[in-house]
């Protein structure tokens, strides 16, 4: 278990954790909540033994093997999965010790090697790496392109698979869904709840700590304290406390305020002195109990819009997307004034086309976008820094806003604005670039607000803002006269502000007749679907030929029962093969288990090295049909999207 017993930590003259002590048992899994800057990092860097303890004892068992995301940026060359599979320590460190036994012609070394190369689960590492890539929102096709050919959260993505992909006692998650679309988050808490070791993990995402923590330690004020329970039990836990607290202090105020009377009216009474002085003792001795101090929690609205438009536009016969790239066919969609919509689909289906169509980043290939008079959109980007200058500060940007785009407004018109916004002080000269995440956020928040628009178009915005702020956000979204349109991972945003969805997806726009729970069940049948199609075997009969003439409804149904043929003839031969190869690859995964059972077993060396090269040779060979299978799959999948 892990064991902080008295334990303080500072970093220079600034005390992070002081005195505290807490257990974490084995197999637990832990959400970390706090405000930003409460020291949610600090905790992991005395985990990780990036930071080490000033006072007090701190105890993790030393035969646990730790998983964490490298936060920084991956820069190779290399294709994804081995990128992935790298981060099996385990097994690149059997593979490097076979590799060395084979170079010094060691059979001893090289039929240990062999060995352990089964235990680590050399069989069937490519599989799993894959799966976990695939999870995560990639595609078939991209399972061997280079790492670096992928744009930066795609890259974070496979930072956390790699995390996965190691095995561990201890997994540490910070904030693991800043990168991820609803798809992917659904099936990584799918993951994490079958995960059977000790995870912490740093979130602001209510709904996912709810899925995926049954322990919450709450940092504040330099200490830790263990609820039992999700996030949503803690919240219930931790509001009867305050209010426990606040009721207490209450009457202890009362009391004080009686005894200090009695104190001040009777003191100088000789006949009175020795029971005045023993109140005095009363108060010095009476446990104080602290008031309890709202911290300063953020709020803001957003300003009545100008006008509302109806409706506020109207997109007709529209294809979306790049000129090298069509990704949307066929939209027609209206918004209207006071719509809450909320934009669902899996990663990469056009969420995020539509909204810069909307929002006039980019243009529409065909069709027409009708705005209505006076159509005046505040666009959060995914990307914060897509709208903002790291050189500048939060003051140069409100200037150049109610400069170039208005409203207009006096230098300390701005200063007052940005100090509702928690930029006070000296910060309204910060450059941005040196700035958290969180607070280029909040900065994106008040430049949309000091425009008072009436269409608000948000794309992920609550990426790297904390529990409280995105509680605000949504009192402000609720509050907003205008028209709202959002994409967001944040199924807790999603529920609060939005009463319909439009689906994105297969190419097309559409409305979804459902709610977010709807929707999760959505994702895990479609996973299915895609699944059980890649590998079941069509047997449709041969196509026959059609009458001359026919009624328009029987000549549809034969229309389409010829193009349902005609997909079956394309894929009946692919189908075929993969049916071949799931059953050499159910052989082959029986040969390399006798092959294991007989490693395990004792042998003579001789022996042992010779059914360790049967062994790589079967894991070899299973692992190119498993390559062959998930291309196959890959291609009969888009043969079957390209023909609905």
């Amino acid at each position: 278990m892990i064991s902080l017993r008295n334990l303080t930590l500072r970093r220079g003259a600034k005390v992070l954790l002081d005195n505290v002590s807490i257990t974490l048992n084995p197999g637990e899994k832990v959400g970390l909540v706090g405000r930003n800057g409460a020291g949610k990092s600090t905790v992991f860097a005395l985990l990780d033994g990036n930071l080490h303890e000033d006072a007090g004892e701190f105890s993790i068992p030393p035969q646990w093997r730790m998983s964490q995301v490298a936060q920084h940026m991956p820069e190779t060359e290399e294709g994804a999965t081995a990128f992935v599979l790298a981060g099996d320590t385990r097994l690149m460190e059997v593979r490097a010790a076979l590799a060395a036994a084979e170079a010094a012609e060691d059979g001893m070394a090289i039929a240990h090697a062999y060995s352990d190369l089964a235990d680590a689960g050399e069989h069937d590492a490519v599989p799993r790496a894959q799966a976990l890539i695939l999870g995560l929102g990639f595609q078939v096709q991209e399972l061997d392109k280079p790492v670096n050919s992928f744009s930066g959260g795609w890259r974070m993505r496979l930072q956390l698979a790699r995390a996965l992909m190691c095995p561990s006692d201890l997994l540490l998650l910070d904030e693991p869904t800043n990168h991820l679309d609803l798809d992917a988050l659904v099936w990584l808490e799918a993951w994490l709840q079958r995960y059977a070791g000790t995870m912490l993990v740093i979130s602001h995402d209510r709904e996912f700590l709810d899925a995926v923590t049954g322990v919450t330690v709450h940092i504040e004020n330099q200490k830790l304290t263990r609820y039992g329970g999700n996030y949503s039990a803690f919240e219930t836990t931790r509001a009867q406390q305050l209010e426990l607290q606040q009721t207490s202090f209450a009457r202890q105020q009362e009391k004080i305020a009686h005894l200090q009377k009695f104190i001040d009216r009777f003191k100088a009474k000789a006949s009175k002195a020795k029971q005045a002085q023993s109140r005095v003792k009363a108060l010095e001795r009476m446990e104080k109990i602290a008031p309890v101090l709202a911290e300063a929690d953020f709020n803001f609205e957003f300003k009545e819009p100008a006008n509302l438009p109806n409706p506020m536009l109207a997109i007709s016969d529209a294809v979306l997307g790049y000129p090298d790239k069509v990704v949307l066919r066929g939209v027609s969609r209206s918004v209207m004034a006071g719509q809450r919509i909320g934009i669902l689909g899996a990663n990469g289906q056009g969420k995020s086309t539509l909204v810069k169509t909307v929002a006039r980043q980019i243009e529409a290939l065909q069709g027409t976008i009708t705005e209505g008079k006076g159509l005046h959109i505040g666009y959060f980007a995914q990307q914060e820094l897509d709208v903002l200058s790291p050189q500048s500060n939060p003051l140069e940007h409100m200037v150049r806003l109610a400069r170039d785009v208005g409203p207009a407004g006096r230098e300390q018109e701005l200063r007052n604005f940005l100090g509702s916004f928690n930029f006070s002080g000296d910060m309204v000269a910060q450059a941005v670039g040196t700035m958290s995440g969180g607070e280029k956020a909040r900065l994106v928040l008040a430049m949309i607000v000091w425009q008072r628009p009436n269409l608000l178009l948000l794309d992920e915005p609550t990426n790297h803002l904390d529990l409280a702020t995105r509680e605000a956000l949504s009192v402000a979204l609720n509050e907003f006269e205008g028209t709202v349109m959002l994409v967001s991972h944040d199924r807790a945003l999603l529920r609060a502000v939005c009463d319909e969805f439009w689906l994105v997806g297969r190419g097309a726009i559409g409305p979804f007749d459902g709610d977010l729970d709807d929707y999760q069940r959505y994702l895990l049948d479609e996973a299915k679907r895609v699944r059980e199609a890649a590998r079941a075997v069509a047997a449709a009969p041969a196509p026959t030929a059609a009458p001359v003439a026919a009624a328009p409804a029987q000549d549809q149904r034969r229309q389409g029962a010829a193009a349902r043929q005609q997909l079956a003839a394309r894929t009946r031969p692919l189908k075929r093969e993969l049916a071949e190869l799931e059953a050499r690859m159910a052989q082959r995964q029986a040969e390399t288990q006798a092959l294991e059972a007989r490693l395990a077993t004792s042998l003579p060396p001789a022996e042992i090295a010779e059914a360790g090269r049967q062994l790589k040779q079967a894991a070899a060979a299973l692992e190119a049909d498993e390559e062959r299978w998930l291309a196959l799959s890959g291609e009969i999948e888009a043969i079957e999207a390209a023909a609905q």
